[in-house]
Formats: C-alpha cells, sequence, structure tokens
C-alpha cells in the first residue's frame, strides 16, 4: 500500500507559490459553502510521526477562514477522560454543522499504537477498527463530510528528515526523544498501520495517502484534497445519500399487532403499608449499594422512559432521594436545542455521561429517536431503522467502559392516562404538567405502542436489558424499579 507513495515527489518554490494563491481562494469560498449548506466536516490528520503533521494543521488554519476551523489536539489524556468512554472525548470535538473540524490525531491513534506496543491483542484491533467503520458510516450517514490524510515517510525518509532538523539550530526542537524511538518500531508500526487503513478504507470516508517528503508538495497536496473531497460533498443531494446508504432489513410492527405492552400485568398493586415498608428497604439498599460503585469507580446511568403521565417524575424523585446529592445529576430530556440540533443526534447524550463511579439519570432520553421522532416523522424511516443499531453500539460502549446501564419503560393502560389527565386538569398545581401536545400523543396511541415494542425488540440486550415496569398502581411501579435497579448494581459492587 505504502510503496506506491514513496515515488519522490517534490514541488519547486516556484511552482508552489503560482499555485497556492488559486487554491487558498477557491478553499476558503468551499469553507463558505460548507457552512452556508449546514454540512460539518472532520478533518483526520494521521500518519508518520515526523512527517510534519503538525505543519499541516498550521498551513490548513492559515489558508482557511479560522473562524469556521477547530483544530483539536489529542495527545494528553486527563483524568476526566480517563473516567469515561474511550469515544467521550472525540465526541466533544465533533464540529456542529456548517463547521470544520482539523483532528490531529484521532481515533486511529490508540488502537495502532496499543498493538505496536504489545498493549492489545491482534482481534483487540480488530474489534476497534470495526467500531471506527460503524462510527465514521453513522456520522456520514448523518450528512457529515469525513476526510481522512495519511502522511507518509518512507523510514530511510523519515531518518534522513530526523537528522536534518537536528543539526538545525532553527529546528531542531522539532525532533522529540519519542520520535527516534518510534523510528524504531517504523517497520512494525507500518504493518499495523497498513491493517488499519486497509480494513477502514470505505466509500463513503475513504483513506487519501499523501507522500511528505516534500512539504510544498505535501502541502498543496492536502489542500487540493479537502478541496476536491468538499466540491464532491457539496455535489451530492441528501435524497441521493439516503437511498444508497445502508438500512438494515428489520421486522418492523404495526399498530395493530399485539405487542410485549400487552404481556405487563396492570393489575399488581401494593398497599400504603407495605409499599413504606418496602420504600424504607430498597431506598436503603441502593444508598449502600451506589456508595459501594462510587468507591470502585463504577458509573451508572438510568434511563427512564414511559407514556405521559406514567409517573417517571415521581419514580426518579425515590431514587434520588436515596442517594447523596453528591453523586448525581438528573438530565430532563426535551426538544433539542439549537446547538443540540446542530451536531448527531447521539451527541447530547455523550456530553451528559457521567464520571467513573457517578450516577446519571435521564429523565427521557436518546430513544426519542426510535419513538417521539419516529411516530411524529422528525425523523425519516431510513434514520430511526439505522439507531436501533447504533443505540446498542452506544451502550456497548458504555457497558464495556465497566458502566452499569438501567433502562425502565413506565406502561399504564390507556384509561388510567386519561384518569390522570383529567386529574392535573382539575388540580391547579399540577395544571402546569398539561399541554395540548400530550392529548395529541394520546391520539397515536397504538403508533406509540408499535414504537415502543420494536424498541424492546430491537435494544433489550444482554448487556442493557429494558424493564417493563407495571405503573397504573404508582406505589408498585416505583418498588419494582427500585427493585430492579438494586438487583443490578448488586451483580457489579
Amino acid at each position: 500500500m505504502f510503496e506506491a507513495v514513496e515515488l519522490g515527489r517534490s514541488l519547486s518554490k516556484k511552482e508552489f507559490e503560482r499555485q497556492l494563491p488559486d487554491l487558498r481562494a477557491q478553499l476558503v469560498q468551499a469553507e463558505d459553502a460548507i457552512k452556508r449548506a449546514k454540512i460539518p466536516v472532520i478533518i483526520i490528520v494521521s500518519g508518520v510521526d515526523g512527517a510534519g503533521k503538525g505543519e499541516v494543521v498550521h498551513r490548513l488554519n492559515e489558508w482557511l477562514d479560522p473562524r469556521g476551523v477547530d483544530i483539536h489536539a489529542f495527545w494528553h489524556e486527563s483524568p476526566e477522560i480517563r473516567e469515561r468512554p474511550f469515544y467521550w472525548n472525540f465526541w466533544q470535538t465533533l464540529p456542529a454543522r456548517g463547521r470544520l473540524a482539523l483532528l490531529f490525531g484521532s481515533w486511529y491513534t490508540e488502537p495502532v499504537t496499543q498493538l505496536v506496543y504489545g498493549k492489545i491483542k491482534s482481534a483487540e484491533l480488530d474489534a476497534a477498527l470495526r467500531r471506527i467503520v460503524f462510527l465514521e458510516e453513522m456520522l456520514v450517514n448523518d450528512g457529515a463530510l469525513v476526510i481522512k490524510l495519511w502522511f507518509h515517510l518512507s523510514k530511510s525518509a523519515l531518518q534522513q528528515r530526523l537528522r536534518s532538523l537536528q543539526k538545525s539550530p532553527e529546528q531542531h526542537w522539532r525532533v522529540l526523544p519519542s520520535d527516534w524511538a518510534h523510528h524504531k518500531l517504523y517497520d512494525r508500526f507500518i504493518k499495523v498501520s497498513e491493517r488499519a487503513l486497509r480494513e477502514t478504507d470505505t466509500v463513503s470516508a475513504p483513506w487519501r495517502l499523501i507522500e511528505s517528503t516534500s512539504a510544498r508538495y505535501r502541502d498543496l497536496s492536502a489542500g487540493r484534497i479537502i478541496l476536491e473531497s468538499i466540491h464532491k460533498r457539496l455535489t451530492q443531494s441528501s435524497k441521493i445519500r439516503s437511498r444508497s446508504s445502508r438500512t438494515p432489513k428489520l421486522k418492523i410492527t404495526q399498530e395493530r399487532d399485539r405487542t410485549v405492552l400487552d404481556k405487563v400485568d396492570l393489575t399488581q398493586a401494593l398497599g400504603p403499608a407495605r409499599y413504606e415498608e418496602k420504600l424504607a428497604k430498597y431506598q436503603a439498599r441502593l444508598n449502600e449499594l451506589v456508595w459501594a460503585a462510587y468507591r470502585k469507580k463504577i458509573p451508572t446511568v438510568m434511563v427512564f422512559e414511559g407514556w405521559d403521565a406514567a409517573g417517571k417524575g415521581s419514580c426518579i424523585r425515590r431514587v434520588t432521594a436515596a442517594l447523596d446529592p453528591r453523586l448525581f445529576r438528573v438530565v430532563p430530556v426535551a426538544a433539542p436545542t439549537d446547538e443540540e440540533r446542530a451536531h448527531h443526534y447521539l451527541w447530547r447524550f455523550w456530553r451528559h455521561l457521567p464520571a467513573d463511579g457517578m450516577v446519571t439519570i435521564f429523565d427521557r432520553s436518546w430513544y426519542g429517536r426510535v419513538l417521539v421522532e419516529r411516530v411524529e416523522g422528525f425523523a425519516r424511516r431510513d434514520e430511526w431503522i439505522r439507531a436501533y443499531a447504533e443505540l446498542n453500539d452506544f451502550e456497548e460502549q458504555l457497558t464495556g467502559h465497566g458502566m452499569v446501564v438501567a433502562k425502565y419503560w413506565i406502561h399504564i393502560s390507556k384509561d388510567e392516562q386519561l384518569r390522570r389527565f383529567q386529574d392535573r386538569e382539575a388540580v391547579p398545581f399540577k395544571r402546569y404538567k398539561m399541554n395540548a401536545e400530550d392529548w395529541r400523543n394520546r391520539d397515536k396511541w397504538d403508533a406509540h405502542c408499535a414504537a415502543v415494542h420494536d424498541m424492546v425488540a430491537h435494544t433489550s440486550t444482554e448487556f442493557a436489558p429494558w424493564t417493563l415496569a407495571a405503573g397504573n398502581d404508582k406505589r408498585f411501579a416505583r418498588i419494582q424499579i427500585l427493585h430492579a435497579l438494586c438487583d443490578k448494581l448488586e451483580q457489579v459492587v
């Protein structure tokens, strides 16, 4: 693979200066077009250490309008990063629609270097590469342009470059001790890198290899590849991309089909005395378990979904009443803000993931993509069908980090919902909970039932199963959820 770019290409200073003004003008125009088209652009700068990747980043920042460019370098892992799943740091840096992000280092760096240094096995690299392909395809399906640049030097060219820099009074500081250490592992690094590039060179996010022997040739080539990629992306209509993107073939429930909700026994109930006894028991146990998880640095995510007026808020209050306020936060999820709409729909949830040992409670969640967005048509059919796999992958990453993921759907009957709606409208201090959308959602009860069934069928996994709580009796639902949560935490602490 890399032999194809070890050709000794170069560019004279005169030719470089002749071509540069036009390239810079076109890049700025393309950047403006990207902004108007609201297309996020992710440019991955990777390659051989010593090939001048940092110099390229400086060049691109100079040639583009820096007001529309975000530069992120991934070289220092802070405690905040280590306490969260691997991709958390990258999701923080994904550009909003209409902006460009230069990623100096990326999700490729760690798996490749870990295999080179023998810290992971070959099968673990394969798993990491499959996840990378899934991530990049997910971002492209959401409208992003992913440009992956590999800057290459042969072993002899790299050695010559490092020696030349060391001899230069002005440039010697560019050579780090790690550069020579990596040079000694060059052959292994190239072997692993070639494998990584081959496995992740896809139609939607291809690799572009750039020979870096000549700085002028290298920089001009990078600029031209970015310009060409942007022009190509601008000519693609969203309809063409939608038809060409792969949509899984899944069995989708029809509105009149029998669903998993029909199996929930809504007659279950608890009397006041028995309820108070169990509430005290499980809240005390939950407090102990959450503190034990804190000491073991095990984070927890709780997801509460359910019908309007099902009692999600009252269940959350019974959970939080058992917890030290320093250990948890509740994230209420409503319609996305303008900032959130400018990113992939999972972006706003990655931002709120808890650090190790902490608890985050989501009052509604990422499942909106396959529930309300499906039913209301806010997401296209291909988008919400793809989301099942995206949500499973997301939660697998959380549990792979060691996080506990507890998911609850609180079910009530249609008659019980009507009774609660009427009660809310009759009681002055409860009226704020009601709005016209609640009644409109009720008119689509069967469509919501079908969506819930598919959600459970496709996302109740061995690592993050759903608990369907019987909510007609609020006391019973609260105890059922507290009991289930304690059982789940007891498995890990």
